[in-house]
């Protein structure tokens, strides 16, 4: 299952994102978005959990929960439409 995580502080790291969801089962991956020129993170990422009850139950644990003082936005990612390639958003 593809997560889409917002509102994700600007010092948050893809290993803190790993050991926050992983609380709720294996996670495959997860990806910080981060600005092509400058390489700062741009508030949002994709977390990939292979199990789709350990996914919900993440999304279902996370979602509006607190993190450095930021509320988490967590949901199922979807693909973004209207465009050619493989895009994710929210």
């Amino acid at each position: 299952m593809n997560i889409y995580v917002a509102n994700i502080s600007f010092h948050t790291s893809e290993e803190d994102l790993k050991n926050l969801f992983s609380a709720y089962g294996t996670v495959s991956s997860a990806k910080l978005i981060k600005d092509r020129v400058t390489n700062q993170s741009r508030g949002f990422a994709f977390v990939e959990m292979p199990s789709d009850d350990e996914g919900q139950a993440a999304i279902k644990g996370l979602n509006g929960k607190e993190i450095e003082g930021r509320p988490l936005a967590v949901a199922v990612a979807r693909e973004k439409e209207g465009m050619g390639g493989k895009r994710r958003s929210f």
